[in-house]
């Protein structure tokens, strides 16, 4: 929703990519609070080319859909749902998420997968049941934070290189620049009807897209502290 120098695609360890088509396929209906259809994440074109828009190129309708979408950030303090995950080779997984509002996310990977998620607010743990090893990565590092943040202004908050607007999604791509580590890319997509979140995808620095779609969301729950602390006794695999 591993590379183990570089957070941003900690949500499963990656196979080497395959060639694969885009998607056509389109989630269909809203995700609303309570039971609803499996969606089909929509994965984009490996081949599209993103600008390296500047805030002043942004039309007028452009910045109002970014300030849409981090005004409905903005408002989550709690959200929980399922997710599936689809990573560069095509490979599906699945599970629950858990987001508390700031900085605080579980993922529940379903079984086979042994993989758990988990932000305390300030640390990211990657675990791992069948080697009953965890990698640790510090959240500022991971795009996980542009979810949690208390409240985001996106065009002012980060670097934002493209949005785009169709009947079914407002989408909006943030583009960071490492020194060391490389450009990685996270792109945002929420309903166009009901501005939720729909899935986001991240483009890691060797061009490898992890895309993850939620659905089932609940804005209503609360959680178990428990949720969202790491063990930092256990076992680690230095990044």
């Amino acid at each position: 929703m591993v590379t183990p120098s570089y957070a941003q695609t900690v949500p499963v360890p990656k196979p080497a990519p395959k060639a694969r088509d885009p998607l056509n396929d389109q989630q269909r209906g809203p995700a609303t609070t309570g039971s609803m259809a499996v969606p089909n994440p929509v994965i984009p074109d490996p081949h599209r080319n993103v600008p390296a828009s500047l805030f002043g190129t942004f039309d007028a309708n452009q910045k109002a859909q970014a300030a849409r979408v981090s005004s409905y950030l903005s408002s989550l303090q709690t959200l929980a749902g399922n997710f599936i995950q689809v990573g560069p080779d095509g490979s599906k997984t699945k599970g629950e998420f858990y987001i508390q509002k700031p900085g605080k996310v579980r993922f529940e990977y379903a079984a086979p997968s042994p993989i758990a998620i988990v932000a305390d607010g300030s640390m990211v743990a990657v675990r791992d049941r069948n080697l009953a090893t965890q990698d640790i990565y510090p959240l500022s590092q991971t795009p996980l934070r542009y979810l949690l943040s208390d409240r985001i202004d996106l065009l002012k908050d980060t670097n934002v290189v493209s949005v785009t607007a169709d009947d079914v999604f407002i989408s909006v791509t943030i583009e960071e620049k490492q020194l060391l580590i490389g450009t990685s890319r996270l792109m945002l997509m929420v309903g166009a009807k009901d501005g939720q979140l729909k899935q986001w995808t991240v483009t890691d620095p060797q061009g490898y897209d992890t895309t993850v779609a939620v659905y089932n969301l609940d804005t209503s729950k609360r959680f178990d502290p428990g949720l969202f602390k790491i063990d930092f006794s256990d076992r680690v695999n230095p990044g």
